[in-house]
């Protein structure tokens, strides 16, 4: 039995190339932008679980695959991940699937501009 309060809240921060395209993307499949202090913008799915998008210092230079081996996972919500595909293939984004998994879900990646892989569930 667990007895502690949820009081914490997953979230991921993921440094992007290009801030204004990338709130353009994550708005477009129904983020939330929640607050904007550059050289964060804090984004939320489902008023539940938050991404931060971070405009990396100027010497940085984001160079390679973003995120391999890693999907950051949300589930679909009322939308489906139908919708979702629907929407990530209307902003020009790569998506695979959606496939039904053996642990009993439907699944689809998503890529974001900077690469990252974003795996949108639903139960099947």
């Amino acid at each position: 039995m667990d007895d502690k309060p949820h009081t914490t809240r997953l979230f991921v921060k993921l440094l992007v190339t290009d801030a204004p395209a990338s709130v353009r993307f994550y708005e477009g499949l129904g983020f939330e932008r929640i607050a904007s202090v550059p050289p964060i913008i804090r984004l939320q799915w489902g008023g539940e679980s938050d991404v931060y998008l971070v405009s990396p210092p100027a010497g940085l230079k984001l160079e390679g695959k973003k995120g391999t081996g890693v999907l950051v996972g949300f589930r679909a919500g009322e939308a489906g991940v139908d919708a979702l595909a629907a929407k990530a293939t209307a902003l020009g984004a790569p998506v695979e699937g959606p496939h039904v998994q053996p642990w009993y879900t439907r699944e689809i990646i998503v890529t974001d501009p900077d690469g990252y892989r974003l795996n949108f569930i639903e139960p099947a």
